[in-house]
Formats: C-alpha cells, structure tokens, sequence
C-alpha cells in the first residue's frame, strides 16, 4: 500500500529553493480569509467546559443540518437520513472503506472506485487503502470538465464519487446530469456520492443538490445515494470540523454502528458551536458575497479566459509557452515557481492534482482574500501570465 505525497508537501519541494523578491499570499490552499461569525467563537467559548465528558451525540445538531438541507434544497430529510461527521474529509475516506469492507454493491472481479481526474487526494487516498481498482474520469476542455464513464467501465464499476461543484474547476453538473448519473446508480447498481462541500461558494445562481436529483425522479429514499456537505467553506470555519453525510437510510443505519468504532465523535464543545453555524445563514450570505465579488474581479482582470462561476478557484491554464521547458518540469510547475520567485504568491499545479497527465497546464488558485488584496494579487498574476505565454 503506497500512497502519494499531498499536493501542499510536493508545493514545498518545488518551491524550497526559491526565493521571492516579496512576500505574498498563499493561494495554494482552499482557506477562506475571512473571519468565522463571532457567534459561533462565542459559543465555543462558552461551552468549553464540556470537553471533561466524552462525546455523546447532540441531537440539536443533525435537526439543524436537516433544516440547512430543508432551507437551501428544500429536501425533507428523516432522522435516519443524515449522520453528523467530523468535517467532509474524514467521511470521505471511512465512507468508502464501510462500503467495500461491507461488500455493498459488490461486484464480480475485483472491487472497482471511479472519481474525477483532477481531484481532491482523499478519494484516491480511499481507493488505495482499500484496495480497489481506480477509473479516473477526466475532466478537461473537450468534455466541458464534466465526469463521465463508458458502459464497459459501469458493468464494473462499484462506486463512484462526483464532485460537483467541483474543486478544483469550479464546474458543476446540472440537475438534469446529476439525475443521469442517479439512473446510472440504479440501473448498473452502485453506490453514487456527490462531494457537495462547495454547494455554498457561487455567484449567481446556487448548484444542485443530487438530493434534488433524486427526489425529481421519484428516488425519494435516495437508493444507492449520497451527499457529503461541510460548514467549512459556507462559513469560513473549517476548523470546526463540522459536516454531514445524507442519503439512503438502510445503508447510513450499518454505517452509523460502524462509525462508533472508528473512533471520530465530535466533542461536545464543537457540537453545540456547530449548531448554531449550521443556523448561521446572514453571515453565510455576507460570506458567499465576497466570494462572488472575487470571482467578478477575476473575470474582469482574466478576461479571456473562462471562469466557472462556482467554487473560489481560479483554473488557469498556462500551456501552451512558448518557453524551453526545463528537464522534470511541465507548464504548470514552472509557471508556478516563477510567479513565486517574483511575486512571492503561491498557487498549486494543476498536475499535483490529477494522474495520467490530467490537470497539468493549470495551476489552481484559491480566491479567498478579501476584495482589495485580491484583486491587487490577481493583477500580479495576470503579468506574470502573459510575460509567460508571450
């Protein structure tokens, strides 16, 4: 069992021996600016006290995930519908393992886990400690960075994980695409997860839920189905660790007796700041606003260039260069370096996100400051691009 290096440690050794002429941001990573409502500090605060008891599940906490997905997608959840998590991240990874040690949707030959390519690491992370085979679907141009499989590899397939909206393109599926890939789930019978955690970050129009998905068709026990969703990104407080999975009922109810024993129950402290920021939708509002500020500047400075309006990520594409490339780089890697080296700023290549060549010339770069410093880095970038391409 190897797994590969995180994009941020193999950003460190690319960039280890550079030496910018000035500080700058660092775009590299998806974290919000922005400060978390004072509310929510507050009740931290407040409850700190109950870190003397072991965690016990509150149940305030999943009634208000349950309101959160009744507000935003006017979906009435069950109570055994949703399962509180410690964050998106580590449900990703548990989540898949229930599945395949359990042997939910098992098919003939070895078990087989399909996810976008780019992608966040955590699903191929899941994919290797499990043992399974891996269908990367590539997201590039020619398929408008939209997720799809061939019915060779959907005979085959036992689970797959979207993304949408998508980190790091920023683009979505419909909810008529989303309502394909449900049909897909109950027709070849495998287990469909949509990684949501970007459902709040947009600029006009909100995204989909595969919920909604469902529940259009008729799958109103959400069969086979599942959303993965996250205070983080909503309300600038991804240290609080706070999320949910929600979907089909009688696969949460073994997953919810498996939970008890990998050891990830919430402490109480973050339970009861968790429930008011779920209930925390003016802030989340103030915040989904600056972010679409940042995606308009973004727009207006990269003018050329397409911008998904979902998600705080910029997906620049720096190929092709009329530059020699350096031996063991590619477009991306050193566009990178030389934008740190002049600016100081860091942004992630593309190519440390995806196998098989997917992702490489672009560089991911996270929109997360507030206007003015923004718009003043983006303005960097810009020049640095277009000496680069030129």
């Amino acid at each position: 069992m190897t797994f590969h290096p995180y994009p941020f440690e193999r950003l460190r050794t690319l960039l280890e021996s550079c030496h910018p002429n000035i500080n700058g941001l660092n775009l590299s990573i998806g974290e919000p600016a922005f400060e978390a409502p004072k509310k929510v500090v507050q009740a931290l605060q407040d409850y700190a006290h109950l870190i003397r008891y072991y965690p016990t599940l509150d149940s305030m906490l999943p009634a208000a995930q349950r309101t959160f997905v009744k507000q935003r997608f006017d979906i009435t959840l069950q109570e055994t519908e949703l399962i509180p998590t410690f964050g998106s991240r580590e449900v990703l990874f548990n989540f898949v393992h229930f599945i395949f040690t359990s042997g939910k949707c098992k098919k003939n030959g070895v078990p087989t886990l399909a996810f976008p390519n780019p992608f966040y690491q955590i699903y191929e992370g899941a994919q290797i400690a499990n043992h399974t085979h891996a269908i990367y679907m590539p997201l590039c141009k020619d398929n408008d960075f939209k997720p799809h499989l061939c019915d060779t590899d959907l005979q085959k397939v036992s689970m797959v994980i979207l993304n949408s909206p998508n980190n790091p393109t920023g683009q979505i599926l419909t909810k008529e695409e989303l309502m394909e890939w449900v049909q897909l789930a109950l027709k070849y019978n495998f287990i469909l997860v949509n990684d949501e955690c970007y459902s709040e970050i947009y600029k006009d129009s909100p995204p989909p839920s595969l919920l909604e998905a469902c529940v259009a068709l008729g799958n109103t026990t959400f069969k086979n189905t599942f959303v993965i969703n996250s205070i983080s990104k909503r309300l600038s407080a991804p240290g609080l660790r706070s999320g949910f999975i929600a979907g089909d009922a009688t696969i949460l109810q073994e997953y919810k007796t498996f939970r008890t024993y990998v050891g990830i129950s919430m402490p109480l402290t973050l339970q009861k700041a968790s429930v008011i920021a779920w209930q925390e939708h003016e802030y989340a509002e103030t915040i989904r606003k600056q972010f679409a500020t940042n995606l308009t500047i973004a727009q207006e400075i990269f003018h050329d260039i397409h911008i998904y309006p979902y998600t705080f990520y910029l997906w620049l594409c720096v190929a092709p260069t009329k530059r020699i490339l350096p031996s063991g780089f590619s477009s991306d890697t050193l566009f990178t370096q030389e934008l740190y080296i002049q600016t100081g700023h860091k942004v992630l290549p593309g190519s440390y996100l995806g196998r098989n060549e997917s992702g490489m010339g672009y560089v991911r770069i996270a929109l997360t400051h507030e206007k003015g410093i923004m718009k003043k880095a983006l303005q960097d970038i810009k020049a640095c691009y277009d000496a680069f391409i030129s």
